[in-house]
């Protein structure tokens, strides 16, 4: 059975951590395999949404280190293949489709920065987020050091980032890291909840959206503001927005088709 899982479901990409007898630790295999499957999410034109969730009663423990220890040293961790794309944004272009992350149990380092990469975050309320690496002698190198603190503040994200010390997902929700808590066993039915609705929703209305959002935080607010009327115009000639036209007056659900 492959380390991650990858199916299909509909316009939804399932992407699954499935090492649950080694608590899902995360080898530099499984870090291709993933940037191999966002590659796919990017790029199937079918596929709308992604979620990315664990087997079993953790998300991760985290890296295995003695996997990725020699391609940190020699810095090559983070080189793609041309048909990958980097999970964590830290090189190359970003996804340009939504993530929902689905998490439980153990969800340390690797775990939380791909839940900052990604869009929406579901989590049991058995979930314990760390980022370990001063524990281990390095630090944390797949974005954390960027994003945690956007996320959650400053002082909050220094406290954890700087201790390796352990959070709940009580203090992520009132954070706002996470969107959701569940009882445990319930976070993935959560998370797939709110991918349909996403693969429901019109395909250039969410990559619009998402895009606008990121660049926003990215670029500054005055780029985005300077792209909006541009971007609006095209999608107000497209088949989608004919028929949410359509859907509104005839009093029934959009069906569209990303054109």
């Amino acid at each position: 059975m492959a380390d991650l899982l990858v199916e299909k479901n509909g316009h939804i990409l399932l992407m699954g951590f499935n090492r649950p007898q080694k608590y899902n630790a995360f080898t530099l295999e499984m870090y291709h395999d993933l940037a191999k499957a966002y590659y796919q999410l990017d790029n199937d034109p079918e596929l709308r949404v992604g979620l990315l969730y664990g087997v079993g009663d953790h998300m991760t423990a985290g890296l295995e280190l003695d996997s990725w220890a020699p391609s940190f040293a020699n810095g090559t961790a983070f080189n793609l293949g041309a048909d990958e794309l980097d999970p964590f944004f830290i090189t190359g272009p970003a996804l340009t489709k939504p993530v929902v992350v689905a998490v439980q149990g153990y969800c340390y380092t690797v775990g939380v920065e791909l839940m900052l990469a990604a869009d929406i975050r579901v989590a049991a309320n058995n979930t314990k987020f760390a980022q370990l690496e001063v524990k281990r002698g390095f630090f944390a190198c797949g974005g954390a050091t960027i994003r945690l603190p956007q996320a959650i503040g400053w002082g909050n994200a220094q406290r954890y980032l700087l201790t390796g010390d352990s959070w709940t997902a009580e203090q992520s929700l009132q954070w706002g890291l996470i969107q959701e808590v569940t009882e445990p066993g319930n976070q993935f039915d959560a998370a797939m909840e709110i991918a349909a609705r996403i693969a429901k929703a019109a395909p250039l209305g969410v990559a619009n959206s998402l895009a606008s959002s990121k660049k926003a935080r990215l670029e500054g607010e005055n780029v985005a503001k300077a792209e909006l009327l541009k971007n609006v115009i095209p999608i107000m000639e497209s088949e989608d927005m004919r028929e949410g036209v359509a859907s509104f007056m005839e009093r029934r659900e959009a069906v569209f088709k990303g054109k």
